[in-house]
């Protein structure tokens, strides 16, 4: 057992992703940014800390962070930058390497990523680089980044051609989610979030996605019940990542829905009129029916995860995104950025079923044309 994990509460839940030699835990519980510190400091004691975060998730969290830092013995420094998708750029990446390296963080001291999916992905990248690798902790504060964007090591930021194209990959060394944070955030990006942990029903858990049908309601008001999904998604997340960290097998099927869900994200700039989790329903809704229109899986598993994204209220059709959104033409072109694409060929993850998901290399793309013209028009 580590100094960490007997810092552990009965309402906490220790998950680990088995790397080897960079194994690493995820805490799931209430409570755990004040406990943030002890945590860290049992891992790197003395460490200097750079903390990354947005101005939104600073003003709820970054006081009791600082505070738990300085009483666990650690010495934080403070980088901040804007919220949004729009902050995964070249020009406030550099910004934040430079802050860090201002604040001397060094080989043996970390970066804590505090928020969401953007600013874990950024903060990742950032310690990746910052003298050719430095630890990180993650300390997501959105229901999205608890499930999916803080567990796997992807790390990244965003190209003009697309989205998460420059990155790499880059474990951190604990995972902190703490369910209280969740308490403080907006509606529309709990749903947001909501949309990566239905995905873990219909990837490979048909079981888990009725589940969700029938207690959604639970989830969204909090208590054991929204626990219980995280832990339940972050265990789908680990064991994935386990078996093929670097996605070169079945861990691509993570990416239910995100061809067409980055392709509508990069069409609507990135900015505020899609969030990526919305982006993910509406992918996922036009995955199951394309393979529906395909005869891969029945039109009835496609009507059922339209319907159950909408009771939750999540888009599921390009109609319901607000504003301009690029031609058939320029939505293909989106996909053909996509990083699952290999030497042109078009690979999307399909379905022959809830729970059945699976890759598709080298699906026509005119078959994908015919399908987005019809999808705009619907």
């Amino acid at each position: 057992m580590t100094a960490a994990a007997t810092l552990d509460r009965p309402d906490t839940t220790r998950l680990s992703v088995g790397l080897g030699a960079r194994s690493y835990d995820i805490v799931i519980g209430a409570g755990l940014i004040a406990e943030a510190g002890a945590r860290i400091a049992a891992l790197r004691p003395g460490a200097r800390v750079g903390i990354v975060s947005d101005a939104n998730v600073a003003e709820r969290h970054l006081a009791a962070v600082e505070e738990s830092l300085k009483a666990a013995g650690l010495v934080p420094a403070t980088v901040i930058i804007q919220p949004g998708e729009k902050s995964k750029n070249f020009a406030t990446f550099e910004e934040v390497v430079d802050a860090l390296i201002a604040a001397r963080i060094e080989r043996r001291d970390l970066v804590l990523a505090l928020g969401g999916g953007v600013v874990g992905d950024l903060a990742g990248f950032a310690a990746a680089a910052l003298r050719r690798g430095v630890d990180f902790v993650q300390l997501p504060t959105s229901l999205l980044a608890q499930v999916d964007s803080s567990v796997g090591g992807k790390t990244g930021i965003n190209s003009r051609h697309g989205k998460n194209l420059v990155g790499a990959f880059h474990q951190p060394i604990l995972v902190l989610a703490d369910a209280d944070a969740l308490n403080t955030l907006p509606l529309r990006e709990f749903r947001a979030g909501y949309a990566e942990v239905a995905k873990y029903g219909l990837i490979d858990n048909a079981p888990f996605f009725a589940w969700l049908e029938r207690k959604w309601q639970e989830v969204f008001a909090g208590g054991p019940a929204r626990t219980e999904a995280i832990a339940t998604s972050c265990a789908s997340k680990a064991a994935v990542v386990a078996r093929d960290e670097f996605e070169t097998g079945d861990r691509a099927l993570l990416n239910l829905g995100h061809t067409f869900g980055h392709a509508l994200e990069a069409g609507a700039g990135f900015s505020q009129r899609l969030l990526h989790g919305e982006a993910v329903a509406v992918g996922m809704a036009q995955a199951f029916r394309f393979s529906a229109e395909q005869g891969l899986c029945t039109a009835e598993d496609a009507r059922r995860v339209e319907a159950h994204l909408h009771a939750v209220g999540l888009p599921t059709r390009i109609r319901n995104i607000p504003g301009e959104l690029p031609d058939t033409d320029g939505l293909m072109n989106l996909i053909a950025q996509d990083k699952k694409v290999s030497r042109g060929a078009l690979t999307f993850i399909l379905v022959r079923g809830i729970g059945q998901a699976f890759i598709a290399g080298d699906v026509d793309p005119q078959a994908i044309r015919r399908f987005l013209e019809a999808e705009r028009a619907a």
